[in-house]
C-alpha cells in the first residue's frame, strides 16, 4: 500500500543505507553531515542526498510526499514537523516536543495550510480513536493513562542513588533512553499533556493523567454526560503507527491480540506530584502556556542528557528544569524563530550550570 518517497536519520548512515536500497527510497536525510561521504560513497545514480537540518526539514517539506511520519527524538523535530504542515502534508507525529515547544505556531499553521495532525504516541492515539465521532464540546476530560514507570515501586528515598541503569528497565514499553527517563520522572506524561492539549483543542486543565499499570488501557475520553470510552490493546507501538498510517482505514495484521480473560486485573491510581514533581511543574509551566513549555521541554531534554552521562544525579533533574522556568519571562504567542532562539539560549544555560 506504501510508497517510501524518503528516508531520514541523525547518524546511522548504515541502517539508513540498508533501508534505503532494500525499499528503493530516493530521497535519504542524514543530520550528522559528517556523514555524507559515507552515504554518498555507496548509493546508486537517481537518489538524492539531503544533509544537516536544513537538509531534513526540507525532506520533510517536500510536496512529493502524502504523509510525513516525524519519529525524531526531542526538540530537533519541530523544523521537519513545520516544514511539514507548511507543505499542507498530513503528519502522523511521534515526536511530542514539537508540539510542546511550538505547539501555537505548528497548530496555527496547520490551519492557514489545511494539514492534518495524526497522534502516533499510543496515549494519543488512543485518545483520537475515542473522539471519532464525537464533538470536542461534549468532553468533559480527556485522561492519559500511564505505566508508572521503571520507578513506581521504589521508595522516594531511595531516588538519590538511582542510576541511569535503574531508570532504563520500563517495565513494560522498549523505547529510547531519553523517553524512558522521562517515563521514570514522569515528564513524559506532563510532555504529553501539553501535546493532547494542542493536538484536541483542549485546555490542560481538563486533562488527567492516570497510572495505570498494566498497560491496557492506553487512554480514556470522560464525556459530559458521564459516559467513558477507552482504547484498549496490547503493549505494541506498531499497532497506533499502523493507524496513523493507514487512517481512516484499519487492516488486519499479525500481532499478538488483546485477550481480556488472559488479563487478570486493570487496576488504576492518581498520579504521585510530591513523589514525581516533574509533572505538577509540567501542569503549571503548561498553564503559564506560551513559551513555557519550550524552556520545560529543552531544559529537561538537557538536564535528562546530562544524567544518562554520569553528570547530574537523577533527583537533580527537576531542579534543573524549575530554575530555567524561572529564570525565563514568558512570550505569549512565540513564533517558530523565537521558539528556536530560546531552545538554543536555554541548552546553552543549562549546560553551564551542569
Amino acid at each position: 500500500r506504501f510508497e517510501i518517497s524518503g528516508l531520514s536519520a541523525q547518524s546511522n548512515a548504515e541502517l539508513l543505507l540498508k533501508q534505503a536500497k532494500r525499499f528503493n527510497v530516493k530521497n535519504l536525510g542524514i543530520a550528522d553531515v559528517s556523514k555524507y561521504g559515507f552515504i554518498k560513497d555507496r548509493l546508486p545514480k537517481g537518489v538524492k542526498i539531503y544533509t544537516g537540518k536544513a537538509g531534513i526539514s526540507e525532506l520533510a517539506g517536500s510536496r512529493s510526499n502524502d504523509l510525513v511520519l516525524v519519529a525524531i527524538s526531542g526538540s530537533a523535530s519541530i523544523r521537519p514537523t513545520y516544514a511539514a504542515v507548511a507543505s499542507g502534508r498530513t503528519v502522523a507525529l511521534a515526536s511530542k516536543e514539537a508540539l510542546v515547544s511550538a505547539g501555537y505556531a505548528i497548530t496555527s499553521l496547520a490551519k492557514k495550510t489545511g494539514a492534518m495532525l495524526l497522534p502516533v504516541d499510543s496515549e494519543h492515539s488512543a485518545v483520537f480513536q475515542c473522539l471519532q465521532g464525537h464533538d470536542i464540546s461534549y468532553v468533559d476530560k480527556l485522561c492519559i493513562t500511564a505505566s508508572g514507570g521503571p520507578l513506581f515501586n521504589m521508595p522516594k528515598q531511595r531516588f538519590d542513588t538511582v542510576t541511569s541503569k535503574d531508570v532504563l528497565r520500563h517495565p513494560k514499553w522498549k523505547m529510547g533512553k531519553k523517553i524512558t527517563v522521562d517515563s521514570a520522572t514522569l515528564m513524559n506524561k506532563g510532555l504529553e499533556v501539553i501535546e493532547a492539549k494542542w493536538l484536541f483543542g483542549i485546555e490542560v486543565d481538563h486533562i488527567d493523567v492516570i497510572i495505570h499499570p498494566e498497560a491496557i488501557v492506553h487512554s480514556m475520553v470522560k464525556f459530559i454526560d458521564g459516559s467513558v470510552l477507552a482504547q484498549l490493546g496490547i503493549t505494541d507501538m506498531r499497532l497506533p503507527i499502523q493507524y496513523a498510517l493507514n487512517y481512516p482505514n484499519r487492516f488486519r495484521n499479525s500481532l499478538r491480540q488483546l485477550d481480556l480473560t488472559d488479563v487478570e486485573k486493570l487496576t488504576f491510581y492518581k498520579p504521585d506530584m510530591k513523589k514525581f514533581p516533574s509533572l505538577k511543574v509540567a501542569y503549571e509551566a503548561a498553564r503559564q502556556g506560551g513559551s513555557a513549555p519550550c524552556v520545560l521541554s529543552v531544559a529537561n531534554e538537557e538536564a535528562v542528557k546530562a544524567f544518562l552521562m554520569g553528570k547530574l544525579p537523577f533527583t537533580e533533574i527537576i531542579e534543573v528544569i524549575e530554575r530555567a522556568l524561572s529564570r525565563h519571562r514568558v512570550i505569549e504567542r512565540p513564533s517558530i524563530e523565537q521558539i528556536e532562539a530560546l531552545e538554543e539560549f536555554t541548552k546553552e544555560e543549562v549546560k553551564k550550570w551542569v
